[in-house]
């Protein structure tokens, strides 16, 4: 009976098989305990914020004020390794709130401020619920334009079901059953837990409440539940596929240590000058905004037709570079060599940003046809690594992501893309973009920039 009590007060073990990629099965024991009682907000701290933290009918519920910041109510323990259970409602559209995992306060650099990656609870049009957010630090990690059909998983104005699984360097969500976000991360291995209640901005946001309840944590050995095929993970860790994208067809281009796999698009070898490999990072040096005057632009070995591409690019002060795809090289040219281009560039030094039609030379943007449509707060400064993305359907669907957020969308030899070739300086190249494979370039404008976490998957 001693026993039997000791289990209800401190919690529940279980002794559970399971499967770890890589490794054989083993006997593990997890620890399942309420993190709230119910009653009190006994083992929780209020650390910032004026919100109102109350129990009412076995939630937790938070009301916004005004004149507050963020609001945090956190644990009082840190934890590592977990799976969070809880069930949140929020009552409103105008609201805002969120879940800190393995999060931190009033550490130096970051006074009197929670930081650290946030589950997001987002009931606006935008709909990004589920998605990963680090709260005082970088900010959106997990956009919902990554997985927009997990947008539709969360409900306003009744409890919606949030489950986190934190284990070493990986981060999943999930709403209501439905996985949405999945994140790789090289910082913060332990931390506490906390309940958002967000800044008021606006008038008609005051008073309005968020409530938490049936909030279980289950520690151990925790198991990596397994998510279904074709979840984009966002991989903060340099030149590394995890298990699960090398299980569904991830491939790197750049390993990080050498230039396998590339030639220069001028020659069936490695440019002996221009490029180096060094620190993690394929970089083209600077000739003084030569356009591939120094090593010339390079090409993959391989050529692809549709593919998920993803990289990572940091520019210099005033830089111009780009990655093209289905380039065919059966054009002869000067400079670089020709294909569809996502334009890689300083927008605020660069003179480029400048010309063309619309901004359709600028960051992110398929150069001199479509422009980009971004919000700066969601572009990293320069000197930081930003992330790009193309993603090329069967149907000849393209779309590019800037940090995760969707900035255009076409479709390759539709009336419309055609038009646009029309009034481009591509107008005089036949079927300029229209080829079934290419290769995919890395450009040499000139000015120095780099390269990492180049990767990318086929499509069937």
């Amino acid at each position: 009976m001693k026993n039997l009590l000791h289990i209800a007060c401190y919690g529940v073990f279980a002794v559970a098989m399971f499967t770890y990629p890589g490794k054989a099965k083993a006997q593990s024991i997890i620890k399942t305990q309420n993190l709230f009682d119910g009653k009190t907000l006994k083992g929780w701290k209020q650390v910032v914020g004026n919100a109102s933290y109350k129990v009412e009918n076995g939630a937790i519920v938070g009301t916004t004020v005004a004149g507050s910041g963020n609001s945090f109510l956190v644990t009082e323990k840190e934890y590592g390794d977990f799976m969070l259970d809880l069930d949140v409602l929020i009552e409103s559209k105008l609201s805002n709130s969120g879940i800190q995992t393995r999060s931190h306060f009033n550490t130096p650099g970051h006074e009197k401020r929670v930081y650290g990656r946030q589950v997001e609870i987002d009931p606006s049009d935008r709909a990004w619920s589920g998605g990963i957010y680090d709260e005082g630090r970088r900010e959106w990690l997990y956009p919902l334009d990554l997985h927009p059909e997990a947008k539709t998983a969360f409900k306003v104005g009744v409890y919606n079901h949030i489950k986190v699984v934190c284990k070493g360097d990986e981060m999943k969500t999930w709403v209501n059953g439905i996985p949405v976000a999945y994140v790789v991360d090289t910082v913060d291995r332990a931390g506490f837990i906390g309940l958002q209640v967000h800044a008021v901005s606006k008038p008609e946001q005051e008073g309005k409440k968020v409530y938490f309840k049936n909030i279980k944590l289950s520690t151990g050995s925790i198991s990596a539940i397994p998510f279904p095929a074709d979840i984009y993970v966002v991989n903060n860790q340099p030149n590394y596929l995890n298990w699960y994208e090398k299980q569904h067809g991830w491939k790197l281009l750049f390993d990080g240590k050498s230039n396998s796999g590339w030639r220069s698009a001028a020659a069936k070898t490695f440019p002996a000058k221009g490029w180096r490999v060094n620190d993690g990072t394929m970089t083209v040096e600077s000739s003084e905004g030569k356009e591939s005057q120094n090593g010339g632009d390079i090409v993959t070995n391989k050529e692809y037709s549709a593919f998920d591409l993803s990289f990572e690019f940091k520019l210099t002060p005033g830089a111009n570079s780009g990655v093209k795809y289905f380039v065919t090289l059966n054009e002869k040219t000067q400079g670089s060599a020709i294909g569809l281009e996502y334009q890689v560039l300083d927008d605020e030094l660069h003179p480029d940003a400048k010309l063309g039609r619309f901004g359709n030379r600028t960051l992110s943007s398929l150069y001199d046809l479509i422009p980009s449509q971004k919000q700066k707060r969601f572009i990293h400064p320069i000197g930081a690594w930003n992330q790009g993305r193309v993603v090329v359907t069967k149907d000849n669907h393209v779309t590019h992501y800037l940090n995760g957020i969707k900035v255009l969308e076409y479709v390759r030899g539709s009336q419309a893309f055609r038009d646009s070739v029309a009034i481009s300086k591509f107008k005089v190249w036949p079927n300029f973009g229209e080829a079934k494979q290419g290769h995919i370039l890395l450009q040499d404008h000139g000015n120095q920039v780099s390269y990492r976490s180049i990767k990318i998957k086929e499509l069937k």
